[in-house]
């Protein structure tokens, strides 16, 4: 279920625990795995970091994703498979959609509150703010055309995410065309 060459990009709103399934998938045995964090890719800048979540930040986020989207295909290309784990919304899909590879699109959902919840438990730098934790949820409360990528993982244990995930690989259902 977890071929070399492609490439999940498991998304969703702040606490919809994708970090730690894609964690737990890219340790599971068997073919090669690589986890790429794009929140690495934003902490990449050290001077002139607008926060990502914020109107004027579009250029330097559509420059993060494309860097991202680069090492995903080197990786894809080497023969891994490849966990693209980040606030990818459908509106950076197409630096992905260009790299001619077999490429995997999931959306996690939780409640708002259980994703506020997970966000304020968890501490240390990362977001923990309701106000954009609650708009990003927003945003991807309607995926369009791209709903059928949507799997709701609220009051769901890690184990029955990955679990969940790896079903919905296994059967297509996740693929863009």
């Amino acid at each position: 279920m977890f071929r070399p060459a492609e490439v999940l990009i498991l998304t969703g709103t702040p606490g919809s625990g994708k970090t730690t399934a894609a964690n737990s998938i890219a340790q599971l045995p068997g073919s090669p795995k690589v986890h790429l964090h794009a929140d690495d890719f934003w902490h990449f800048i050290k001077a002139g970091l607008v926060p990502p979540w914020q109107t004027d930040a579009h250029r330097q986020n559509a420059t993060v994703i494309e860097v991202l989207a680069g090492a995903a295909a080197r990786y894809a290309e080497g023969g891994y498979f490849v966990i693209v784990d980040g606030v990818i919304g459908p509106w950076f899909l197409d630096p992905f959609r260009d790299l001619g590879v077999v490429l995997h699109y999931i959306v996690l959902r939780p409640d708002l509150e259980e994703a506020i919840r997970r966000c304020s438990e968890r501490g240390g730098d990362t977001l923990s703010d309701p106000v954009p934790i609650s708009a990003l949820h927003q945003q991807f409360a309607d995926l369009g055309a791209l709903e059928r990528h949507s799997l709701s993982v609220s009051g769901l244990s890690v184990d029955e995410t990955c679990d969940a995930i790896g079903r919905s690989l296994a059967s297509g259902r996740f693929r863009l065309r």
